[in-house]
């Protein structure tokens, strides 16, 4: 009865361990020395040591790497100098020459490097998965940043290009033709809606992801191949045809790449009309069993419609490297520009 009742208020301070596992540690090492001090065995203070080593990988598992060293050390020290000091107790100091003591102090120092170790890994898998997150998240922000900005630019480059053609038409003939000037002012309204309504839906869509962090930004809420209608009349109306012809059997298509495409047609007929110097191009799109393809040709004279920054062909290159395709952009043998772009129904690895 005594025996259980020294064992329970020996193991007492190991309801403490996950709130102050060091100071558990230094009560169990003093209890040890104490165990030993009034010379108790080793096999009635064993538990005491394997519930210290357990918790020294807990030490060096939670806390940091400096913390973990002086609970090794402090392991380390404690349980030679019990052995040592029962060791002398039980047959005198003579005892210190027999062979065994030696393999039994190294059997205990090996144990406790193997405790040391065992801390040591699990928390470097821990820091390794907490980097690997931060990453993520990190990486996370930074696509759909580049997402907004590819979006930012599709949608306004488009409308402004618009604009800036109207206005400039209707300020050459707002003196000779009153009627071709209110067809321009009409335009520019029209544009200047849509674009608004559009930038609205955009930042609807932000807001909900703001407020509700596990919500994936909603990309069939875009716009799709279904607006390239209203796409070639705003593109007419800027002076510029475009003639769309679709091949193989239309099939409903992910959101993503239905997003994707429509916005490198928009781009691309909008750097037709900012850049080309024609009054025509084509759009091609074929949807295949397992890709869909797109090419834009216009037969314009200026060499490149990339316009000044560049960042409609980058952003356009962008957006098919995300979802696994290929993409071409430049100049035609025969005069004038051509993009294309095949997009893959399957994700690699999907």
């Amino acid at each position: 009865m005594g025996v259980a009742l020294a064992t329970a208020l020996a193991a007492l301070p190991l309801v403490w361990v996950r709130a102050r596992p060091r100071p558990v540690l230094a009560v169990l090492l003093a209890e040890l020395v104490v165990g030993a001090v009034l010379g108790l065995r080793f096999e009635q203070t064993w538990p005491l040591l394997l519930a210290a080593g357990l918790l020294l990988v807990y030490v060096t598992a939670t806390r940091t790497r400096r913390d973990g060293l002086t609970a090794t050390v402090s392991t380390l020290l404690t349980g030679e100098a019990t052995g040592f000091t029962g060791l002398v107790k039980s047959g005198g100091w003579g005892r210190l020459l027999v062979p065994g003591f030696a393999g039994l102090a190294v059997l205990l120092a090996l144990s406790v490097l193997a405790a040391w170790l065992a801390g040591t890994s699990i928390r470097q898998q821990r820091e390794y998965s907490d980097a690997l997150r931060a990453h993520q998240a990190t990486q996370a922000v930074t696509d759909e940043r580049l997402r907004i900005a590819r979006d930012l630019h599709d949608m306004v480059a488009h409308s402004i290009g618009v604009i800036a053609i109207q206005a400039g038409a209707g300020h050459r003939v707002i003196h000779t033709s009153p009627q071709q000037a209110e067809g321009a002012l009409r335009a520019i309204e029209d544009t200047s809606r849509r674009t608004l309504r559009d930038l609205r839906g955009m930042l609807d869509i932000l807001r909900q992801v703001d407020t509700a962090p596990q919500t994936v930004a909603r990309t069939d809420a875009l716009a799709g191949l279904d607006e390239l209608d209203r796409l070639t009349a705003t593109t007419q109306a800027a002076g510029v045809e475009v003639d769309v012809r679709w091949r193989g059997v239309p099939n409903r298509l992910p959101p993503t790449i239905d997003h994707a495409a429509f916005r490198i047609v928009q781009e691309s007929v909008t750097n037709v009309v900012r850049h080309a110097g024609t009054g025509h191009c084509r759009v091609a799109i074929e949807h295949r069993p397992d890709a869909l393809t797109i090419e834009v040709t216009d037969d314009g004279h200026n060499g490149t419609t990339t316009g000044g920054d560049g960042y409609g062909i980058s952003g356009m290159r962008e957006r098919v490297a995300l979802l696994d395709g290929r993409f071409s952009a430049g100049p035609r043998p025969e005069g004038g520009f051509r993009v294309s772009a095949c997009l893959p129904l399957q994700r690699k690895g999907r």
